[in-house]
């Protein structure tokens, strides 16, 4: 059973789309069940002054994607990578157990687009 909060963000998500000229993206994907998300960020001073998802999968997936962009939006970069699958099962009030690789796959989408920026930028680290 999905909180309201999950089908809230599935029904309605928040961020949805791509953004083309991306600073970095993030592609993870989880061959178990099928999830495959799309993180797209833009960065000015070192904050996510933009981020968006597009994302095949299940609700709870879908959810996910729509909270972690949600969490992250201006956040500094460092924050940002620090949001763990915790965080994002906690704001959407909470997630069942066999959904939880859903929230993972969200965190680890928002570090691959954090990570794939820092490459593109020559491997600096953004202080």
């Amino acid at each position: 059973m999905y909180s309201d909060k999950v089908m809230d963000h599935f029904k309605n998500p928040r961020n949805m789309g791509e953004i083309k000229d991306a600073d970095g993206v993030g592609v993870v994907g989880n061959p178990t069940c099928g999830d495959v998300m799309n993180i797209y960020i833009k960065v000015k001073d070192d904050k996510l002054e933009d981020i968006k998802f597009k994302t095949f999968g299940c609700g709870a997936a879908v959810a996910t994607s729509s909270m972690i962009t949600e969490l992250a939006r201006g956040k500094t970069l460092e924050e940002a990578i620090e949001i763990t699958r915790n965080d994002v099962a906690d704001a959407l009030e909470g997630l069942p157990p066999v959904k939880m690789h859903c929230s993972n796959l969200a965190a680890d989408g928002l570090r691959a687009a954090i990570e794939d920026y820092r490459k593109k930028k020559g491997g600096e680290k953004d202080d």
